[in-house]
């Protein structure tokens, strides 16, 4: 019994060593052996270890077998449930995933990563009040949650409750001051407040914090298009491009930018450039009131046809 004991043990430390090596053939060689075990097929910390892995390498019918496999030794575990709810989840069938999350609650209601993807899948099925109700009750149980806090915000943002998403994008910020996506929503939530330079302020920090994230570029430069300051706003969009060459709306508001300042044919460059990387834009551009003086080009006419 020691012995096997013993074996199981280092089959599990050796699968685990490969895994996180991402040698898959050999860590499967491993977890297989261990499982092979008598010791094994009863051991629920390998089960559910190989159901993670399994569920990490695609294979998720191999997965929910092992966490059937927990569930028959004890089906008060709630890591099973919540492991397969994960599984449903993944595969985006949120109302089974939810069912699973719920019962992994139930088992244990201090679960608080089953009460944040319950949030989740709340969240992408449209029930918004429970997904705020299951977001705070992360906060609740692990008050340094920064994605609890920041997606509290983002629904609260979305449903127009602006101060609320102030809050918990403020609180979010107190544990990861530098966070270029709490900075960014901040900057979101500020600017439909009122607090225009304030917004800037948070857009730049993101910029700072995070230069490959295009839509601090894009939500700072329209601020500058919208007060008229086309310059400021070229100089955003540029060096958003710098740190994006693919973001088409970047290309395409700096177009329009150009066009406002009478430069019509370096407009045009960028117009071509937005239609390359994703050419359904012309659909805007038709009827785009910014961009007459780019249509009436023959270059444009050319393109266009």
């Amino acid at each position: 019994m020691k012995n096997n004991t013993y074996m199981l043990n280092n089959y599990m430390l050796l699968a685990e060593k490969f895994a996180d090596e991402n040698d898959i053939e050999r860590a499967l060689d491993f977890y297989n052996k261990a499982y092979h075990l008598k010791e094994g097929r009863r051991n629920i910390e390998l089960l559910l270890d190989m159901a993670v892995f399994y569920d990490e390498i695609g294979k998720e019918e191999l997965a929910m077998e092992k966490f059937r496999e927990v569930i028959g030794i004890n089906p008060e575990d709630p890591r099973a449930y919540y492991g397969m709810a994960m599984t449903f989840d993944n595969d985006m069938d949120y109302d089974a995933a939810i069912k699973l999350y719920k019962k992994a609650i139930e088992l244990d209601d201090k679960y608080d990563r089953a009460y944040f993807f319950l949030a989740n899948a709340y969240d992408e099925t449209g029930d918004k009040e429970k997904a705020i109700e299951c977001y705070k009750k992360v906060n609740e149980l692990n008050p340094e949650d920064y994605w609890a806090y920041v997606n509290l915000g983002v629904i609260y943002e979305e449903q127009n409750q602006n101060l609320l998403a102030k809050e918990a994008t403020r609180k979010a910020l107190e544990i990861e001051p530098n966070h270029y996506k709490a900075l960014f929503n901040m900057g979101v939530i500020l600017k439909k407040l009122g607090s225009i330079e304030e917004s800037k302020l948070f857009y730049y920090k993101s910029i700072e914090k995070e230069p490959n994230y295009q839509y601090s570029y894009l939500n700072l430069g329209v601020i500058f298009i919208e007060e008229k300051e086309y310059k400021k706003a070229i100089q955003v969009f540029g060096q958003g491009i710098d740190n994006n060459p693919d973001a088409a709306s970047l290309f395409y508001n700096r177009a329009c930018c150009y066009a406002q300042l009478q430069k019509t044919e370096i407009a045009f460059i960028d117009i071509k450039k937005a239609l390359e990387i994703q050419p359904e834009l012309i659909e805007f551009m038709k009827s785009d009131k910014e961009l007459v003086s780019v249509r009436a080009l023959e270059e444009f006419k050319v393109l266009f046809d």
